[in-house]
């Protein structure tokens, strides 16, 4: 199975956000290897997109990563607890990402469980804070290169567009109208999506 190049992060997010799913996301750790099917997705687009944390163009310590190159990662806290994984996506100067919101465990599925502390395993990466504590991804892999051999994405399994389903992002109330975006994608009926609408 192939490591996903440079090429494909760096284009159009939605279309890269869509093609995210059924990739497989690998991360290589001192406790072992843990690999996860991408089955849900949100796409934030800077430019345009109040939900997203660079809107506008805005660049902090934070953002900077996600004005680099496609390929990377950008990993953030929220709640002061939870750590989210995002892709970042376009070309260097558009800052872009795209959410990982939930993983179906491949490989590791021991590991994973150890670190959530748990062996429910459609509960083990059914949301971003879930996958990232699975993965083992913290703000140590904050801009990380995704063309490297530590976290990486196989092309992992091709997904018909009629099993994609499209919906608005979720928890994004306060975003006015860019939280009606249909900038989620989903793999239709896969057990492992994350709660929401």
């Amino acid at each position: 199975m192939e490591k996903l190049k440079r090429e494909f992060y760096e284009r159009e997010t939605l279309d890269v956000a869509r093609e995210l799913l059924g990739k497989y996301l690998v991360h290589n750790t001192i406790g072992g290897q843990t690999i996860g099917k991408i089955v849900e997705v949100e796409a934030y687009i800077g430019a345009i997109d109040l939900a997203c944390h660079a809107y506008n163009g805005k660049y902090t310590n934070r953002t900077k990563v996600m004005f680099g190159r496609g390929g990377h990662a950008y990993v953030y806290l929220i709640y002061g607890v939870y750590y989210c994984m995002n892709i970042v996506t376009n070309q260097e100067n558009y800052p872009e990402a795209v959410l990982i919101r939930a993983l179906e465990p491949i490989e590791g599925i021991e590991l994973m469980e150890t670190r959530r502390k748990t062996d429910k395993v459609r509960n083990l990466c059914s949301g971003p804070g879930k996958l990232c504590m699975a993965m083992e991804i913290t703000k140590l892999q904050n801009g990380m290169d995704l063309c490297d051999d530590t976290m990486y994405l196989l092309e992992g399994e091709k997904i018909s567009p009629k099993c994609i389903l499209t919906t608005p992002r979720i928890n994004i109330d306060y975003a006015k109208e860019a939280k009606e975006y249909p900038w989620r994608f989903i793999i239709k009926d896969n057990l492992y999506v994350s709660k929401g609408k």
